[in-house]
């Protein structure tokens, strides 16, 4: 990864431009995450492309999706970039991303689920720090659908932690107090199909957050033993897990999904902890700033604290 490339920090006033490089969203969440937008004093500035509904599941065609996303990186007027919604789709605008023109006007992009794929390529290729938090017809359509402390602060560049209150609990404990490193992660099932492509994500030595939905916990074991062979997991420092919505076995016993993933990561002698609503989640989605240093404390109260800020102060 190159140096990190960090934008300036965003206040109240800013105009967030709105793209949908993957599938389309529904209207009235669409309206619904405007007004929630536009109540915490920021403009939304929707780009050409971003309320088309095809073809297929598509936000429009892949060259219309990726218009829309450079438009938002380039135009001066935004001070920020969301997206509607994940779904599917963004995987199709990875090999025609423009590197150069996003680098000259790097902005806090927010985003998660589908869009892992790009928001890594970027702090990868880039250093451009990945925003994983709230979408507007994903989370700011819902009426406690935003975690509003760890939103503004990380657009303004302060420190932050997040423990219980945001979900945060203990699967295995670190061996001393605590543990650091470059945050990093995303949607697990994300992370695991870019495997072995030019696009694959470095999350080596790196401090992990994995989330998903709809998953079964065998599946999940399926992800983690594919990244663990894959070298993926070399080096990583600790793992955070989201809080998995979903990701239970029908008539299973309800502690299943955490032995699940002891299983699978038995033998690495890592601190791992669980249930940090970031990504998927049933309410408040909690922004995790990846290509920062964080620290991983799991101690007598397990907390998640962001370090270092990834606007420029």
């Amino acid at each position: 990864m190159n140096d990190t490339l960090k934008p300036l920090p965003v206040a109240p006033g800013a105009t967030i431009g709105i793209v949908a490089p993957a599938s389309s969203a529904q209207p009235e969440r669409i309206e619904r995450g405007f007004g929630a937008l536009h109540a915490l004093g920021f403009i939304s500035k929707p780009e050409p492309n971003a309320l088309l509904r095809e073809p297929l599941y598509f936000a429009g065609t892949p060259a219309e999706r990726l218009a829309d996303l450079h438009a938002a990186f380039s135009d001066p007027a935004t001070s920020a970039v969301m997206s509607l919604r994940g779904g599917y789709g963004s995987n199709y605008l990875l090999s025609g991303l423009d590197l150069a023109t996003i680098a000259a006007h790097p902005k806090p992009f927010f985003a998660y689920s589908d869009l892992t794929g790009i928001q890594l390529h970027l702090l990868d290729q880039l250093g451009l720090p990945a925003f994983h938090g709230p979408m507007l017809a994903a989370d700011f359509c819902l009426p406690d659908g935003i975690h509003l402390d760890s939103f503004r602060a990380a657009l303004g560049g302060e420190p932050y932690t997040v423990g219980p209150a945001e979900g945060l609990r203990v699967l295995k404990p670190a061996a001393g107090k605590s543990v650091t490193g470059t945050l990093c992660g995303g949607c697990l099932s994300i992370l695991v199909s870019l495997i072995g492509t030019p696009w694959e994500p470095a999350t080596e030595n790196k401090l992990l957050f994995l989330e998903d939905t709809g998953a079964k916990p065998y599946q999940i074991d399926r992800m983690l033993w594919q990244l663990r062979v894959a070298g993926k997991l070399s080096g990583v420092c600790g793992i955070i897990f989201g809080e998995m919505l979903d990701c239970a076995s029908l008539d299973a016993a309800p502690d299943l999904l955490d032995r699940a993933i002891l299983s699978a990561l038995d033998g690495l002698d890592i601190p791992i902890a669980i249930g940090l609503r970031s990504g998927h989640v049933s309410r408040q989605n909690v922004t995790l700033t990846f290509g920062v240093t964080a620290e991983l404390t799991l101690a007598d109260e397990p907390t998640l604290a962001l370090l270092e800020p990834a606007v420029t102060r």
